[in-house]
Order: C-alpha cells, then sequence, then structure tokens
C-alpha cells in the first residue's frame, strides 16, 4: 500500500506548459489603463522584465526553465504526491483521494515555484529591487525568499488584516531582509487615498496591488512582481501538475477529479492546467475540474465575465476575467490568500466556456476539514490549502452515497503553522460565515471600467 509517491530530480520538468496554447477560446486583448488601447510591451516595461513580458503574451505550448531556475527549485522539487488512505478510512468512501504537498518549499508553499523564475528574470535585466503585495504571507514570504538568494531588495505591501493575523509572516519576510509593511500605508498616494475614505479598512489584495504596482512605477531600479493571476505566473506554477501526471501513472492512476482554491488563480492553474490540456486533447475527456473559493468573495460562482483593473486604483492594465468589482473589499475572512477581487484571465475563460466548474465554501465548514484531515493525515494545511481540503471531503462522500470509486486530487497548496491564530478562532467558534455581500458587490460592479471594444 503505497502512500507517498517521490520522483527523482532528474524527473522534474524540465518546461513550463503554457494552456494559452491550447484555449478552445483565445483569450481577449488587454487594454492599456494608459491609453485605453490594446496593450503593448511599452505598457508593461516600466515593472516588468522583457522575458516575463514575452512569457505573458506566448503561445507556444512549452517553456524551457532556465537551469539557474532549476537549480534553486531542486531544493524542494521534485514534492511529494501522497495518497490519503487514513482520510479514505475515515470517510468510508470507495474513492481514492490523493494531494499533491506544496508546503515542502522553503517558504512553505507553491509560492516559490514563480518567486524564483520571476526574481531571475529581473536580476538578468540588472533590477535591484522588487515590490509586490500579498494576502495571507506566502506570497510575500516566497518573494523574499528569492530575492535572498539573488541578493535583492524587497518591498511587501501586506493586506491589513492579515498582517495583524500572521504576524510570523512578516517576521519571515524579515529574516530574509524583505521590508513588510501594513496596507494601506501612507508611503503611497493610493494607500492614502483609501485611509482618507476609510481609515479602519481591512484592506485588500486591490489597494496592495495599486501601492506595490505605484512603488514599482516611480522608483527607476525597482520592478513589480505578482505571485497569482497573470499568465506567466499560472505558466510557472505548471511544474505542479507535470509532476503530479507522472507519479500518478507511475502507480498506474488517472485521475477523475481535480480541485484547487481559487484567489488569483495560480495554485489551481498549477496543478489543473497540464490535466485539462489532456481533457481537451481527449486523453480524459471526462475529467471533473473543481475551483474552490470562499462565499465571502465569490468571484467566479457570483461574479460578472467583464473588463476590470486588477487594483483599486486602476493602475493596472484591463483585463477580461471574472470579477467581483475593483473597489470591493471582501470581509475579513481567514484565507486572506482568496481575498481577491477577480481571477486569472486563463481560469476566467476556462470557466466561462464550462471546461472546469467552481464551488464556495463557508469558512467554518473550511476548518472542520482542515482538521479532520489534521486528525487523519497528521498535515496543519493553510487556510487556503484547506478549502480544497473541504471540497475533496465533499466529493468522496458523494462517492460513499454513489458508490464510485473516483480518483480525487487535489492541491494541497501549504502548511499552517503560522495560521494557528485562525485555527484558535475557529476552536473558540468566534470565525463569522460571511454571507455573499450581493449588495457591496452589486455596487461594486457598477463602477466597472468602459472598454471600446
Amino acid at each position: 500500500m503505497q502512500t507517498k509517491i517521490l520522483l527523482e530530480e532528474d524527473e522534474m520538468p524540465k518546461q513550463w506548459y503554457n494552456m494559452q496554447a491550447d484555449l478552445p477560446t483565445p483569450l481577449d486583448p488587454v487594454y492599456s489603463a494608459r491609453t485605453g488601447k490594446p496593450a503593448t510591451p511599452d505598457d508593461f516595461s516600466a515593472i516588468f522584465p522583457m522575458e516575463l513580458i514575452k512569457q505573458e503574451v506566448s503561445t507556444k505550448r512549452y517553456i524551457d526553465i532556465p537551469e539557474e531556475v532549476a537549480d534553486i527549485l531542486r531544493l524542494w522539487r521534485p514534492s511529494p504526491l501522497f495518497r490519503a488512505h487514513r482520510l479514505e478510512k475515515h470517510l468510508k468512501t470507495p474513492a481514492k483521494i490523493y494531494y499533491k504537498w506544496e508546503g515542502v518549499s522553503a517558504a512553505g508553499s507553491h509560492k516559490p515555484n514563480t518567486a524564483i523564475p520571476q526574481t531571475y528574470y529581473n536580476m538578468k535585466e540588472g533590477v535591484e529591487r522588487i515590490a509586490t503585495e500579498t494576502g495571507a504571507g506566502q506570497w510575500g514570504s516566497s518573494l523574499a525568499f528569492a530575492t535572498s538568494i539573488f541578493d535583492m531588495e524587497c518591498t511587501v505591501y501586506m493586506v491589513r488584516t492579515s498582517y495583524d493575523q500572521k504576524p510570523y509572516r512578516k517576521v519571515m519576510m524579515k529574516t530574509w531582509g524583505a521590508e513588510c509593511l501594513s496596507s494601506p500605508t501612507t508611503q503611497t498616494e493610493s494607500g492614502r487615498a483609501m485611509l482618507e475614505k476609510d481609515p479602519d479598512t481591512p484592506g485588500s489584495l486591490g489597494i496592495a496591488i495599486s501601492e506595490a504596482v505605484e512603488d514599482a512605477a516611480t522608483h527607476d531600479n525597482t520592478n513589480y512582481a505578482l505571485g497569482s493571476v497573470l499568465n506567466h505566473v499560472c505558466l510557472h506554477q505548471t511544474i505542479v501538475g507535470q509532476e503530479t501526471q507522472k507519479q500518478l501513472e507511475s502507480v498506474e492512476e488517472t485521475a477523475d477529479v481535480i480541485i484547487g482554491c481559487v484567489g488569483g488563480g495560480s495554485n489551481f492553474a498549477g496543478l489543473a492546467f497540464p490535466f485539462i490540456h489532456d481533457k481537451l486533447n481527449g486523453k480524459n475527456p471526462d475529467l471533473e475540474v473543481i475551483a474552490v473559493e470562499p462565499t465571502a468573495c465569490p468571484t467566479l460562482t457570483k461574479g460578472l465575465f467583464a473588463y476590470d483593473y486588477g487594483d483599486v486604483a486602476g493602475l493596472t492594465p484591463l483585463m477580461k476575467m471574472f470579477t467581483l468589482g475593483h473597489d470591493f473589499v471582501p470581509p475579513a475572512i481567514h484565507a486572506g490568500g482568496l481575498r481577491y477581487h477577480g481571477d486569472s484571465p486563463i481560469v476566467s475563460q476556462l470557466y466561462e466556456d464550462g471546461i472546469i466548474g467552481a464551488r464556495s465554501c463557508h469558512q467554518n465548514e473550511v476548518f472542520e476539514a482542515a482538521v479532520t484531515f489534521a486528525k487523519a493525515e497528521g498535515l496543519i494545511v493553510a487556510p487556503e490549502a484547506a478549502h480544497a481540503v473541504r471540497v475533496a471531503i465533499d466529493v468522496a462522500l458523494e462517492c460513499r452515497q454513489t458508490g464510485e470509486e473516483k480518483t480525487i486530487v487535489f492541491n494541497n497548496t501549504g502548511h499552517g503553522h503560522f495560521d494557528m491564530s485562525s485555527y484558535e478562532a475557529y476552536f473558540a467558534g468566534s470565525l463569522v460565515d460571511y454571507e455573499y455581500p450581493a449588495e457591496l458587490i452589486k455596487d461594486s460592479l457598477t463602477r466597472l471600467p468602459k472598454v471600446a471594444q
């Protein structure tokens, strides 16, 4: 009975898989916030290195991983795939449950998979400093780790509610030499504007993105890095799904259901995109793919497929995506990494085309699933990853009712060792199950930008 499935170092993928090559419906163009016209490389060159701009628009199916990047990724990759035998037994399900464990990275999550290449490409172009935002702190700590490796400076704007809830994430960043600020700050125009509007705001990823983009655009030695949403970020994460495919093949298994939590969409994309390729090319046509999001921030399940900014201040280009409105500030749930108003354009297009499905969950049921998982499998997972755990358990219980022997695979994106205050709140019964904030979202959607197509 095999529980842990490993790959050798030389089996780590040598290329990233680009979902853009196989989209049934090509992505709509990105529009410049500055000109209102389709964006050109010049619209991105002030904050991104050229190699990432090329990856953002590429439709080449496979893109080589530089050896310098691969050498660092091998510090924790290939990551293990586990069969959750004890969880299956506890649930009395005929289903098989596998999870890809990304908590083995230095920062404890999947985020370094893209932090390393993004920092590498910036370093190659002589950039000295990177500014970014972070929700729960997984991305900020990952970028701090990456910039320490390449001897670069790093400034992280951390969403205020997570800055307060997860103090040890900012200690991680400081340990790796990064500056971590509670967003919104008084150091940027966009931060000051938000504080003037609402001094008690819990912050949001949209606000923090505005601050980081403004920082990068106003300093010649600084570029911006994003931990999710954009095409090149999803591209870098596909190393997760490609490894998982090899691991399943080694035990002669085929996935029936793929599950991942979704905030901006990068970890979901990382696991799902290589499997969606198999679904589209006929190799696994009946595959079910499920994106899981918080009920308090239900971007796919309740949002609108429309052009919107990626940030509150409207500094980013306009992208076609499922959105709740760029100035929507989600309730202060403990899954800080999922509190984003929009989604990856590629994930959004796949959902619009019916290739993937989506479910939303309240945070109490999510933590209930996380505790069940911890008791069965031993791992205490991050609140974000626990959303995938919740739906994996739900699908397994559905199989118990139907008798189906499905193979369920989910991306276990990282550990919850710095989320103990969240677990403490759950055990104390003080977690609030925020209802879908329909009126707030309706109001926010009235302010979507207009695009002349």
